[in-house]
């Protein structure tokens, strides 16, 4: 998620009916016609506010036979209401919930030489998150960089870039879209 990501979602609630629907769907799924008649709406004005909702990932659909039931995406809502607090900041405060310093500083020294080139890359998830951790704390919040830059970037560390990049976006600490390349807010990265 970057950061005009979580402009749009506050967008997206910044109008009293989407509020409102989504209070209904914390009660659980609703089709369309339900919202419309609990709120006193006609059903487009409900399916041009579902869209809104569905644009940055609030609601989901089930369709079952004609009808489509939406339900609020709960874990999205959290996220992108808890990602406007981590805008500008860097990731090591949640990191030091999963890994001690010693852990960490064992990793870095066991996985990087001491100019700082990725000796191989791990296959544990712990090591793999430290790892990644510590190679992005050259990019900048904000920041969005086309996709040579990202590669230039990780080519310090590896040759394998095309990897390394992968696994960024795999492990949520960027977001990529249309070649472009943006770190998602700390809340989001894989560390669970």
């Amino acid at each position: 998620m970057q950061l005009n990501k979580i402009v749009e979602f506050h967008k997206a609630l910044g109008d009293l009916t989407r509020v409102r629907i989504i209070a209904l769907l914390k009660q659980g799924p609703l089709n369309g016609q339900a919202i419309a008649e609990t709120l006193g709406l006609k059903p487009p004005t409900i399916t041009h506010h579902m869209t809104k909702l569905r644009e940055v990932g609030l609601i989901k659909e089930r369709r079952d036979k004609n009808t489509i039931y939406f339900s609020l995406n709960t874990k999205i809502l959290e996220m992108s209401a808890k990602g406007i607090l981590s805008v500008g900041t860097g990731g090591d405060a949640k990191m030091e919930m999963s890994v001690t310093a010693e852990e960490r500083s064992a990793i870095i020294k066991n996985f990087f030489t001491k100019d700082g080139k990725l000796k191989n890359y791990p296959a544990q998830r712990k090591k793999k998150l430290v790892v990644l951790a510590h190679m992005i704390k050259g990019l900048e919040f904000w920041k969005v960089y086309q996709e040579k830059e990202i590669n230039e970037y990780l080519k310090q560390y590896h040759e394998d870039y095309a990897t390394l990049r992968r696994e960024l976006i795999m492990c949520q600490y960027m977001y990529r879209e249309n070649n472009q390349y943006e770190l998602n807010p700390v809340e989001l990265w894989w560390l669970s």
